[in-house]
């Protein structure tokens, strides 16, 4: 009884070490958000305390704009993603058509191919399709593989005979697909909503290809351009980390326990 207890609480202090190594990154941040600084400590200093540098992001480096730009550009992205994921899933889950499950493979195929060998093409595109500097440049290419996959899994655990009897009932296919199947698949889309937002506010490599207009520069760029050529001002980068931080967090808050259910419930019957 002794052993298990010592045990137990070796484990937890061994966990409460991971923690607090997890959490240091974090608490770096905000000390030095909060200080005028142009080096790199964790020490902290009453005298250089201010909170100026959160204020300078809005009023002299544009973040306001690039905040509206990656809200706008993430919930075009969660919206489009979600419509097209669940109705491609709906049809290779529940409406079997002759090559539908080679179509499928060959299309989750494409998840293995590296976003740098597809972003020149990309960007062709975007381009002759004259949406540089658009929303939807930004929005479009999110739409991947990902989505259909992890929506068609979950959505075949949802059992055919619930659809055959809504049809014996009447109810035409966008009847069946908006009152049952998006009902029962609701952790698996708020699963999906919580990747695609994360994904897209975090990207940076695609919005420096297909965006050079300052006033359409999404979070990750502006929180790029913080740092000087010559001389950087830390206390700055870092509030800007921390600004462009909060947003995706609280979402994660808020939508935590569905995410998780919806994560575990596409392990389980997938």
């Amino acid at each position: 009884m002794l052993k298990t207890k010592a045990l137990g609480a070796v484990i937890d202090a061994v966990l409460l070490l991971l923690v607090l190594v997890a959490l240091l990154p974090f608490v770096f941040m905000v000390v030095t958000a909060i200080q005028r600084s142009d080096t790199v400590s964790l020490s902290f200093d009453p005298n250089r305390l201010q909170l100026d540098n959160f204020a300078r992001l809005f009023t002299d480096y544009g973040f306001g704009a690039a905040l509206i730009t990656s809200i706008v550009v993430v919930s075009l992205a969660c919206v489009m993603n979600l419509v097209v994921s669940s109705v491609a899933a709906f049809a290779f889950a529940k409406k079997p058509f002759p090559g539908s499950e080679a179509l499928f493979w060959i299309y989750i195929a494409t998840m293995m191919v590296p976003v740098q060998v597809t972003i020149i093409p990309l960007f062709v595109i975007i381009r002759d399709l004259g949406l540089l500097n658009t929303h939807l440049a930004l929005v479009l290419p999110i739409v991947n593989a990902f989505g259909v996959f992890l929506v068609r899994q979950f959505m075949s655990s949802v059992p055919d005979e619930l659809l055959e009897a809504a049809k014996i009932d009447g109810a035409p296919d966008r009847r069946v697909f908006v009152s049952i199947v998006l009902p029962l698949i609701r952790p698996v889309l708020v699963a999906l909503t919580v990747f695609t937002f994360i994904t897209t506010w975090n990207d940076f490599l695609w919005p420096l290809v297909v965006i050079s207009d300052e006033s359409m520069q999404t979070v990750t760029l502006a929180a790029a351009r913080l740092q000087g050529r010559f001389v950087t001002e830390y206390g700055l980068v870092m509030a800007g980390a921390a600004v462009s931080f909060a947003l995706p967090f609280c979402i994660y808050l808020v939508l935590q326990r569905q995410f998780v259910q919806g994560v575990a419930a596409v392990g389980l019957k997938g």
